[in-house]
């Protein structure tokens, strides 16, 4: 499997590059989460970083490359939606 160095921005992992295997398209998931143990024992802490792209897009309009950046909310985003689908409610 291919991997592809990410920097991380925000969080924890500010200014870290990390090695994150890529999809079968070439990409990086779109959402990277790294569980953090508890100390005392507890449950865990996910921490989740949301996948964007590293530079505008030159002439022909193709990304970059890829960062990740902190989402402190930790949104649930990743359910697969269809266009004949309910849209999802925000509380």
């Amino acid at each position: 499997m291919k991997s592809e160095d990410i920097s991380f921005e925000g969080g924890p992992l500010d200014g870290r590059v990390l090695p994150v295997l890529l999809g079968p398209t070439g990409h990086p998931p779109k959402t990277y989460r790294v569980p953090v143990p508890d100390p005392s024992g507890g449950p865990d802490t996910v921490l989740v970083y949301r996948r964007e792209p590293r530079a505008h897009p030159g002439k022909l309009g193709m990304t970059r490359g890829w960062k990740y950046v902190y989402d402190p909310e930790g949104r649930k985003g990743d359910r697969l939606r269809w266009p004949w689908s309910k849209p999802g409610t925000t509380p």
